[in-house]
């Protein structure tokens, strides 16, 4: 079977040394499927504990970035982590210790949720966030701590390991109201400290070395 004369026309002119475009990063398209109703309410207001915790996510040149996502895991007030189903479905009554929302066109997120308790006695209680954000090939990792507990943050083995000025990018701020502020930095002078967990499958591949 010939080839059609359109096709010959075409390959003749394509150029030999094709370079590649290049990779595309991953979203955004967080606003679709994965937010869902009451993501963000660990707790309802009216739980007697309740506190707020919300921030803004930024860039490297300290500019609001409008379409990432957060989650946050967490112990309960007693220090306990929850083996409870149902984060998808909230019942009102379970508390699963897990959260997921976006932010809004400005950057900002909130959770409604409670202050966690150490898990162990003298241990630093603390919260976990993921951040997935536009031009990032994978999610990151990172810990809000309270504030309260300055003993315990002394003796915690990540922040002792940190400088001053990159310890305090881990430790949220404790407003007047009682609600936490952790503001995220991905990039630049103010950068957050992000983790890296080796046994965590990453959206990039496996974790060597």
């Amino acid at each position: 079977m010939s080839t059609p004369a359109s096709l010959q026309t075409a390959a003749a002119q394509t150029p030999a040394d094709l370079t590649p475009a290049p990779a595309q990063t991953i979203g955004p398209f967080y606003g679709y499927a994965l937010p869902f109703p009451d993501g963000e309410k660990l707790v309802d207001r009216s739980h007697p504990q309740a506190v707020r915790l919300h921030g803004t996510v930024y860039d490297g040149d300290g500019v609001p970035v409008p379409d990432s996502l957060l989650e946050i895991w967490q112990a309960d007030e007693q220090g306990r982590i929850s083996a409870e189903h149902g984060s998808l479905i909230r019942d009102g009554y379970t508390f699963t210790g897990w959260g997921r929302t976006p932010v809004d066109n400005v950057g900002r997120y909130h959770f409604t949720t409670v202050n966690p308790g150490p898990t162990a006695a003298g241990k630093a209680p603390f919260i976990l966030l993921t951040v997935f954000a536009r031009g990032l090939l994978d999610r990151l990792f990172t810990r809000i701590y309270l504030p309260e507990d300055t003993e315990a943050l002394a003796a915690d083995p990540l922040l002792s390991s940190l400088p001053e000025e990159r310890r305090r990018t881990l430790i949220a701020t404790r407003e007047h109201n009682g609600d936490l502020r952790f503001d995220v930095h991905l990039q630049g002078g103010q950068e957050t400290v992000f983790l890296q967990y080796p046994n965590t499958p990453q959206v990039t591949g496996p974790v060597t070395g």
